[in-house]
Formats: structure tokens, sequence, C-alpha cells
């Protein structure tokens, strides 16, 4: 689960046209925001002109050194752009882990990045997952390579992003703060304070990935509308006397709830929260409190000690409108916030993440048209939304306290534990196999559909090949289709069955096509519009 989304921010934060955004220096915006047209608003920006001799330009600016910025900012580096990662911290320590879930879905994007192996090896795969009550979903059902939760503290797959973006060229500028924009038709120049003053610099475009408090979404006068859906609740890193049975315990009771995650070192994360002690959020928080929490959920404390971190945090339910505004977009916290429940915050921003960096990098690099980021909105907008629903509602009835609200609860636990669709539905919901985005009328059946990792001819798996970045074409081994797609933009692979569909799977591991023809004609046709279509380039005649 995230442990919250009111922890400490991350931030600091060639030619495609797109409507000009005024400048706009950042400053308390939330209230005017909620009545303003997003990127019509303006502000005094008159010390944008202040310069302490930056030149730093790039072809994308990241700005937050979260999971969400780390994995974005890794894959347009490997696809041979210039990214700088801004970062508000003056150094690389994680300031607070909050998420200790990772879903099969994240897990997939992470082996298309040669890295799922090494973070499991680490972590602890989990076959049963409880959401509230005595409902728990079995991810063992998935039909993916990561049939299983895997808990592992965030800073994990901080690390491995980290150390991905840092070997493919991404440079990294902590003690960055931004403190406001000004986006043209060809680019967006950001003011920074860093260590050596107040300067500014110039990229392409930029992704806000700076969390809960973007600096980045109120530049652009974006709204952020929602409401706190719960508070006073307590977070520790403690040491335990005795081992919980699980690397991740969970249990809701209606007065309180509490979540234990082990970070595999001797340290474990406490969530808890009390129905009977509520405060704010300025609170000071402590042990005794955290055991208080644990016992009345879980019926023990497991001999809690020695915090070394404990702090009270409220939750969020809040989405932006929008996730691009000109050149800038949103991505992870500063996009969506949303209930812990569920443990969906940090693997919805990193499958944001995945998303967007290869239509930026197809944009960039001249195969796409400038139309296809606005994909992203279309396709990422609507996930965000049905994850503060999903996770919302696994919340609320966890807290359900009355005696007809624990009926309710009771019946819908034994709905999700006994009626394997609805249980299929749940996990392959939370753990974001389900997934899939609008593929338009007339389009195949699959299209838009996960792709999962197919066997291919040769003893390949598709996800290793998705690590190169690129387009996989897969047709049927006996059936060549006369076409010999872009070798920089699409890798041709065949089944390692009879199957017949031809399938152009894109580098985020989606559908882009399909097709069932078997008339030779027809097909090469069809695959030859998708890959125009798709990757901007026509085949030649194999």
């Amino acid at each position: 689960m995230d442990a919250m989304n009111r922890t400490p921010d991350r931030s600091g934060t060639r030619k495609q046209g797109r409507s000009k955004a005024p400048e706009v220096e950042v400053g308390d915006l939330r209230e005017a925001a909620a009545h303003l047209t997003p990127g019509t608003h303006s502000v005094d920006a008159a010390d944008m002109t202040e310069d302490a001799g930056m030149t730093d330009t790039a072809d994308v600016f990241v700005v937050g050194a979260g999971p969400t910025g780390l994995l974005l900012a890794g894959d347009l580096a490997e696809a041979g752009l210039s990214v700088t990662l801004l970062e508000r911290r003056a150094d690389t320590t994680s300031n607070l882990t909050r998420a200790l879930a990772v879903h099969a879905r994240t897990l997939e994007q992470l082996d298309a990045r040669g890295l799922a192996d090494e973070l499991i090896a680490g972590g602890h795969p989990i076959s049963r997952l409880q959401i509230f009550g005595e409902a728990t979903l079995d991810p063992t059902q998935l039909a993916s390579r990561f049939p299983f939760v895997l808990i592992t503290p965030q800073f994990e797959v901080e690390r491995l992003l980290e150390r991905r973006a840092r070997k493919a060229g991404v440079v990294f500028r902590y003690d960055s703060e931004v403190l406001g924009l000004d986006q043209d038709e060809e680019g967006v120049t950001v003011k920074l304070r860093t260590a050596d003053g107040i300067g500014s610099a110039r990229a392409a475009y930029l992704v806000g990935s700076d969390g809960v408090r973007s600096t980045i979404r109120e530049a652009v006068g974006l709204p952020f509308p929602g409401k706190s859906v719960i508070r006073s609740v307590i977070l520790a890193d403690v040491r335990l006397d005795e081992t919980p049975p699980s690397p991740f315990t969970f249990n809701a009771t209606g007065e309180a709830f509490a979540l234990i995650g082990s970070f595999g070192d001797g340290w474990y994360r406490v969530i808890g929260w009390n129905r009977h002690r509520q405060a704010d959020d300025g609170t000071p928080a402590d042990l005794d409190e955290a055991r208080e929490v644990t016992r009345l959920a879980l019926g023990t404390d497991y001999g809690m000690r020695d915090a070394r971190w404990i702090s009270r945090f409220h939750s969020d339910e809040r989405q932006a409108p929008q996730y691009r505004v000109g050149r800038v977009f949103l991505a992870g916290d500063a996009a969506h916030v949303h209930s812990p429940a569920g443990g969906q915050g940090m693997n919805t921003g990193l499958q944001d993440a995945a998303n967007l960096s290869w239509k930026l990098a197809a944009v960039i690099r001249g195969h796409s048209p400038e139309s296809l980021l606005d994909s992203y909105q279309a396709e990422r907008h609507p996930v965000g939304k049905s994850v503060l629903r999903s996770s919302g509602a696994i919340l609320r009835m966890a807290l359900l306290d009355s005696p007809p609200g624990r009926a309710v609860r009771g019946v819908a636990a034994r709905l999700i534990d006994h009626l394997r669709p609805v249980s299929r539905r749940a996990i392959r919901t939370i753990s974001g196999i389900g997934i899939s985005y609008p593929a338009g009328p007339g389009a195949h059946r699959l299209a838009g559909r996960r792709a999962p990792d197919i066997r291919l001819d040769g003893g390949g798996r598709l996800y290793e090949l998705l690590r190169q970045g690129k387009f996989v074409l897969i047709t049927p081994a006996d059936e060549p289709t006369g076409l010999r797609p872009d070798d920089d933009r699409v890798i041709p692979a065949a089944w390692d069955s009879d199957r017949r569909t031809a399938l152009l799977i894109r580098p985020d591991g989606y559908i882009a096509s399909a097709t069932d023809s078997t008339a030779p004609a027809e097909r090469a046709a069809a695959l030859r519009s998708a890959l125009i279509r798709w990757t901007g380039a026509a085949p030649t005649n194999g």
C-alpha cells in the first residue's frame, strides 16, 4: 500500500506547435485556479528575467525525482533524448518511503526495462492481498509472469530506476527548485532557484512529477479539485520483537485499521488510523499511539519499539482536470492522489510515465505528429479517475462502523472471496493487468489491451524485446508479410505457436493494432496501414 499521499513532496522541479500558454509565477494559486481556465491566467512574472547565468537546455525537463520521474527520465534518455531531471532536494537521500506494494502490471513494465527480476530478488512476493474485513484478493489467478504482489519499499524501486537513468545519461540537478515557467510554440522556459542563485533554463517539453503539492501544476494554472477522505493517520518506522505472520499484514475493524509492512532489514512501516483519536496533522504523534492503533486493529503490537520516524498525515482524493497544458505534462501524484487502499499510488504513477515517455520520444524524434501527445490525457485520465473510485470504495468499505454497514461489508467480502468473476475483476483492476485504452470505432477487439508476455519463435519473450523501446510486430512464423518495417522503430518477431493473429505492440506493452486476416494481401495492407499510423514510417517490401 502507499503509506499516504500527504508525505513530503519530491520537487525541483523539437519543434512541434501548440497554443502559447502565458508565463506564470508560482504562488498560492489553488483557490484562484478553481475559477480560471487552465493556461489562461497570469500573475506578476517580472522577475522571470533575473538570471544567474544558467544555460541549461534539454529536449525534456522532468521535475521531481520520485519513481514516476525517474522511470520517465530513464525512458527518454534511452531513446536518445537529452533529459535533465530537476529536484528540489539537495541530495539523493530519500526523505520518506511511501509505497510498499508493487503490482503485477508495474512489474511487467519494469521487466520491459530489465529491472523486475532484481527488484523481486530483494522483496517479498505475497499471494494474497487483504483489502477490508475478511475480503482478500488472489493475484495467483492473474495471467502474468508476476502472479503476486511484491512487497518492497519505494526506495528500492527508486534505487534501480535512478541507476538506470544515470547510466542512460540523464543529467541530475539537485537543489533546483522551479519557481515559475513560461511556454511558447517552441518550448518551455523555467525559472529556477539553485545554490548559485536564481536563473533560467529551457527545454522543448516539461513533465511535472513533483508530487501532491506540485509547483508545475500550479504554474500552469490547473486546479486540483477533491477533498480529504481520512485524517489523523499515523505513520511510523519501528522495530518489532515479534515477527508478523506476513511481510504485509493488514486489518480493518471499522473502529481502526492498521498495516505493517516489512522493509526486509529488521525495520517495519506501520500505518494506522483510530476513529477515536482524531487530530490535526500538526499534532505530535508518539509510539504509544502507534501501539494503541495497532493493537486495536490487529490484536497485538508485536512488541513495537524504537521508532526512528513517526508522524501524522491525512489522505486526499484529488485529480487535475487536464494532464497536459501546451508543452507541459503532469504525471503521478502531481496529476492524481487518492486513498492508499489497494496500494495503487506509485504503481499508477509509474504507468503514467510508461504511457507518456514513448510518445514524447516519438514526437521529438519526428516519428509521430504532435497530436499523439493528446492521447496521454485520453488514455491516462480515465485510469486515474478509476483508481480514485476503486481505492475510495475500498477505504470506505473498510471504515463502515454501524451494524448495517458492517453487514454490507460482510456481504461484499463474501462476494469477493467466493464469486470468481467478482474476485477476478477486482484483482485485475487493482493489479493494473485489466487496464486497457480506447481503440476507436472499427478497431480489432484486441486493440488497446495490454499484451501478455508472448513467447516468440526462437525462445524469446515479448517483454525482453520491449527493452529496446520500440514497437514489436508479431506475425505467424510460417507466413511472411512481405513487409520490412523500419528497423529504427519496429522489431519484427514471430509467434512460437500456431496463432495466426498479427499484432503491432506499442513500446509500453499495449496492442496498437491487430488483424486476423489470413489473406496475404489483406494482412499486408492492414499491417502497412498500422505501421504508418503508429510509427510514422511506411514499411518497404521485403
